[in-house]
């Protein structure tokens, strides 16, 4: 048993099943200590209840899990709880408890902070939700993580908890932040144009092997930034994937000789161009 999943359906919840029942039936099996991954999802009303009571009984638990590497925490669809309400809370604690994680994600944003995020072994840091908040993106700016090479971070929209400004986003294209990443998504945003504008020549590229702007509202505006900057075409791979760029800016990546994937191209709305990022409620 190296992986493992724990939820709570809608009538298990109604009978008086919660998450930190199944963390401790699972912590005294002794097959515990074999277990490299383990999935949290939906662990009853998300909507309404953050994962404090259960997050404490896996920290004091933590013993019961040394071979634990990698931690996803929300991972529930939309007809368990819509990614915008599931409720979150303080989870550095989780690294502070568990110095071997080399892998953390997490999906939900309100009510999430990770103050202060330090851990010496974590190499992969993701962050699904409809709207990062500019308190979480400073608490990732200020982070103390060495040993990073992925970091994905959904940014989303104002009206699901995107509260700032590309200058919040401007840190993360900064080298030697996070010396050894060579995976940087700046992903799902309203303003994924400015971020485009402003990465296309950051130095940080010479660092990366995949830059991720996927799923947000890219447009030729911001994809002609790319394609024109020398730094972008050393990448490995551009992940544009879900965008809204024209049939000619699509052609002229084709034919650009680089490794990136256009697919997925949406319409705006013909009346005022809006233009929606791909996860947002």
């Amino acid at each position: 048993m190296t992986e493992v999943r724990l939820e709570i359906g809608y009538d298990e919840y109604e009978d008086g099943m919660r998450m930190e029942q199944l963390i401790e039936q699972l912590a005294a099996k002794p097959e515990s200590r074999e277990i490299v991954e383990l999935t949290i999802g939906s662990w009853g009303q998300a909507y309404e209840e953050g994962p404090d009571t259960f997050v404490d009984t896996l920290i004091g638990h933590k013993d019961a899990f040394p071979a634990l590497r990698k931690l996803f925490i929300g991972d529930m669809d939309s007809e368990e709880c819509e990614i915008s309400w599931i409720m979150q809370t303080n989870l550095a604690p989780i690294l502070e408890a568990f110095p071997q994680l080399t892998s953390f994600w997490i999906k939900g944003s309100t009510d999430l902070s990770l103050k202060p995020l330090k851990h010496e072994r974590l190499e992969e840091l993701v962050i699904i939700c409809g709207g990062l908040s500019k308190a979480v993106l400073a608490d990732i700016r200020d982070a103390g993580l060495p040993e990073l090479r992925k970091l994905e971070l959904y940014l989303g929209v104002e009206d699901y908890g995107f509260d700032g400004s590309l200058e919040d986003i401007k840190p993360f294209m900064e080298p030697g932040r996070f010396p050894k990443l060579t995976y940087l998504g700046l992903k799902d945003s309203e303003i994924q144009d400015e971020i485009a504008i402003e990465i296309a020549n950051s130095p940080i590229l010479d660092q990366l092997h995949t830059l991720d702007l996927s799923l947000g509202t890219l447009s030729d505006k911001g994809a002609e930034a790319l394609l024109s900057s020398e730094r972008v075409r050393k990448l490995s791979f551009l992940d544009l994937n879900y965008h809204y760029m024209s049939d000619e800016m699509i052609k002229r990546w084709q034919t650009s000789g680089m490794s990136v994937d256009v697919s997925d191209q949406q319409q705006s709305d013909d009346d005022d161009d809006w233009r929606y990022p791909a996860v947002t409620e």
